[in-house]
C-alpha cells in the first residue's frame, strides 16, 4: 500500500490564544484548539458541566420504574452484551441500584453466548430471564433493534426498560422501535441529548442519575446523603473508550472523571486487578490503558468465553476473587491472540489470491470468509484489513446454527450501517439481519450468498467511495519546537484525554536518520537527528529501511529504563 497522505491540522488562532490566556499550557492550547476546543470553560472537566439527565429521552421514565422496582423489592434481571460496553454498563446497573437501595437478592443477570444465542434480546434469552422470575427487564448496550425479544418478553407478564445507544431500525424511510414500556437511547427520534455518541455504559450511568433524583425527590434519601454514583466512573470510563465511541465533550469529561479516581487509587477491585494483569500502573493510568490493554482482556471473554467471567470480575468486591477472575481473563486473551494470528496469515493467503499483483490497489470493499475462522475474532481481523488496506472490510466465519456471521469495519465516509440497509433494500433476500454504526457493523446472511455480498458491497463502496477517500489521511499537529521533547510534555499529553475523534497528537518533522536497526525481527528502531539533537525514534511492524532524510509523523512518548526516563519518538507514518 502507499504511503498515508499526511495532513496538517488548522489551529485557530483566537481559539488558541485564549486557552492558553485560561491558563492551558501553550501546545497544549494549540493542540486543544486544533480539535475544536474554542472556549475555556471546556477546559473544566469538572462533574458539575456535564449534560443534565433531564435532556435525555426516557431517562426521568426508566427513573420512575427503577426506583418501584427498588422501593417495592421487586426483582429484576439485565440482559447484558458481550462486549466490554456491555459489561460495564451491566456491572455499573447492578453496583448503582445496589447503592440506590435495592434489597438483596433482587438483582439478577443475563448475558448472551455469542456463539449460542446471538445479538441481542432474543426469545431465547427472555426465557433464561425468566428463569430468574424478574418482575423487569433491563436490556444494556443493546434492544434497540429487538423486537421479537421485547415482544415475548411483554407476553411473558415482564415490563421491558430499553437502555441503548445503537442505530434504530428504519423500514421504508419509518424508525421502528420495540414494543418496551419504556425506552432510553440518545439516538431515538425526538431525543434532544446533545451527545449522541454516548456509550451503552454511559446511558446506563445517565438512568442511575435520573432515578437517584427520582428517589431523592420521593425522600429516600436527602442531596446531604445521597449514594455517591461516582465511585462507578472508573467503569464508565472503560466502556466509553473500549467501545471505540467519539470522545466529544461530555465523554471526555465522563472519562477524565474515571481516570481522576483510579490514577488516585479509588476503582473497583476488578478494574485494579485487570491493571496488574495487564501490567500498567494504575498511577499513570490513560485512555490508552483502556483501548488497549483492560478493554481487549474483557472482550476476549465475550469472544472466545463467556462474559460472565468478565462481568464477575467487574462486581466483584473482593480482592483475590477479583485478581483470580482477571487472570482468568488475560488467559483468554492469550487465546484470542493466537487465534488472531492464524486468521490473519489465513486472510494474507485470501488478499494473495485477490491481489496477486502488489503494484494493483485492492477492491474499494473487501469481504473475507474461511470455514476456519473463529466467529469471536472476525471484528478484529476486519479491524487489522480495514486499517492495513484503507477499506471497507467485513469478515465472516460459520456460526453455530450455519447462518455466516460477518463483522465489519469502515473507514471515514463510509457508513457502514448505511451501506449493509442499501444492500439489504437492492437484494431482500441476501441478508439475513444486520445492525450497527457508521464504522463498525454486523451481519449473517447464508454461506451460498457469501460470493453475492461481496459483490452487492463492492457495488456500494464504487458509488460511494472515490480514490481520495480511499488513500488514507493522517492528521497532523505539525512540529514540535525542541524546548517541549522532553518527559514533562510527554506526560503533560499522557494525562489528556484522546481516542476516537479526539485524536492524540502527531507532530510531523524533518529528521535525519544517523542509525536504523530490526528490533524483535519487525520493529526498526531509528537513531535520528531532530532541531538539532539526536533522538531515539521506534516504528513498530516496520521491516524495511527508510532514507537518510524524511519527514516522520510521530507521537510523544516516555520511555523508562533502569529508573531514568527518556523521550522517545513512536512513528506513524513516513512522508
Amino acid at each position: 500500500m502507499n504511503a498515508p497522505r499526511l495532513q496538517l491540522r488548522d489551529v485557530p488562532p483566537r481559539s488558541a490564544f485564549a486557552l492558553e490566556q485560561a491558563g492551558a499550557h501553550p501546545l497544549l492550547a494549540r493542540l486543544l484548539a486544533a480539535r475544536g476546543v474554542c472556549r475555556p470553560e471546556e477546559l473544566d472537566d469538572g462533574l458539575a458541566q456535564l449534560l443534565p439527565p433531564q435532556a435525555l429521552a426516557g431517562a426521568d421514565a426508566a427513573a420512575r420504574l427503577l426506583a418501584d422496582t427498588v422501593q417495592q423489592r421487586h426483582r429484576l434481571c439485565v440482559v447484558a452484551d458481550y462486549d466490554c460496553d456491555g459489561a460495564t454498563a451491566c456491572a455499573v446497573l447492578l453496583r448503582g441500584l445496589r447503592l440506590l437501595g435495592a434489597a438483596p437478592g433482587t438483582l439478577h443477570y443475563v448475558v448472551p453466548d455469542r456463539a449460542v444465542h446471538g445479538y441481542g434480546l432474543t426469545p431465547a434469552i427472555v426465557d433464561l430471564a425468566c428463569a430468574k422470575q424478574p418482575q423487569l427487564l433491563v436490556t444494556v448496550d443493546n434492544g434497540i433493534a429487538s423486537f421479537e425479544g421485547v415482544a415475548h418478553a411483554r407476553a411473558c407478564g415482564l415490563q421491558v426498560l430499553v437502555t441503548d445507544h445503537h442505530l434504530p431500525a428504519v423500514d421504508d424511510g419509518q424508525v421502528r422501535l420495540p414494543p418496551a414500556d419504556v425506552i432510553v437511547n440518545p439516538n431515538q427520534p425526538g431525543c434532544g441529548f446533545a451527545s449522541k455518541a454516548l456509550a451503552g455504559v454511559g446511558v446506563v450511568f445517565y438512568v442511575l442519575l435520573a432515578t437517584r433524583a427520582e428517589l431523592r425527590a420521593r425522600g429516600a434519601f436527602d442531596a446531604a446523603a445521597q449514594p455517591k454514583l461516582d465511585s462507578l466512573l472508573d467503569l464508565v470510563a472503560l466502556g466509553t473508550v473500549a467501545d471505540v465511541v467519539q470522545l466529544d465533550a461530555n465523554n471526555r469529561r465522563l472519562v477524565a472523571q474515571g481516570l481522576k479516581r483510579i490514577r488516585a487509587g479509588r476503582m473497583q477491585p476488578g478494574v485494579a486487578a485487570l491493571f496488574a494483569v495487564a501490567g500498567r500502573d494504575p498511577r499513570r493510568a490513560a485512555a490508552f490503558d483502556f483501548g488497549f490493554a483492560l478493554g481487549p482482556r474483557i472482550n476476549a471473554a465475550g469472544r472466545l468465553s463467556d462474559m460472565t467471567v468478565g462481568i464477575e470480575c467487574l462486581l466483584s468486591d473482593d480482592a483475590a476473587r477479583a485478581a483470580a477472575l482477571a487472570q482468568a481473563l488475560d488467559g483468554i486473551n492469550r487465546q484470542r491472540r493466537e487465534l488472531e494470528s492464524g486468521m490473519q496469515q489465513q486472510a494474507q493467503v485470501a488478499l494473495d489470491g485477490l491481489m496477486p499483483d502488489e503494484q494493483v490497489a485492492p477492491p474499494s470493499a473487501l469481504a473475507l470468509f474461511d470455514p476456519a475462522f473463529h466467529e469471536g475474532v472476525v471484528g478484529i481481523v476486519a479491524g487489522r484489513l480495514k486499517d492495513r488496506l484503507h477499506r471497507p472490510a467485513f469478515v465472516f466465519a460459520r456460526g453455530a446454527d450455519g447462518w455466516l456471521k460477518g463483522s465489519g469495519r469502515s473507514i471515514p465516509g463510509f457508513h457502514l450501517r448505511d451501506a449493509l440497509d442499501l444492500v439489504a433494500k437492492r437484494h431482500p433476500q441476501l441478508l439475513q439481519r444486520f445492525g450497527g454504526h457508521a464504522m463498525a457493523a454486523g451481519c449473517s446472511i447464508a454461506e451460498a450468498q457469501f460470493g453475492a455480498f461481496g459483490q452487492a458491497l463492492q457495488q456500494v463502496a464504487d458509488e460511494w467511495l472515490d480514490p481520495a477517500m480511499l488513500t488514507r489521511t493522517l492528521r497532523t499537529d505539525g512540529p514540535l519546537q525542541a524546548e517541549w521533547f522532553n518527559p514533562s510534555t510527554a506526560a503533560l499529553l499522557e494525562a489528556q484525554v484522546w481516542g476516537q475523534g479526539f485524536e492524540a497528537p502527531l507532530f510531523c518533522d524533518e529528521v535525519q536518520v544517523l542509525q536504523q536497526r530490526l528490533v524483535g525481527e519487525k520493529h526498526l528502531k531509528l537513531r535520528v537527528r531532530h532541531a538539532g539533537a539526536v533522538r531515539d525514534a521506534i516504528w513498530f511492524g516496520r521491516a524495511e529501511p527508510v532514507a537518510e532524510q524524511l519527514r516522520l509523523a510521530y507521537r510523544l512518548s516516555v520511555d523508562e529504563w533502569q529508573g531514568q526516563q527518556r523521550v522517545q519518538m513512536v512513528v506513524e507514518a513516513a512522508g
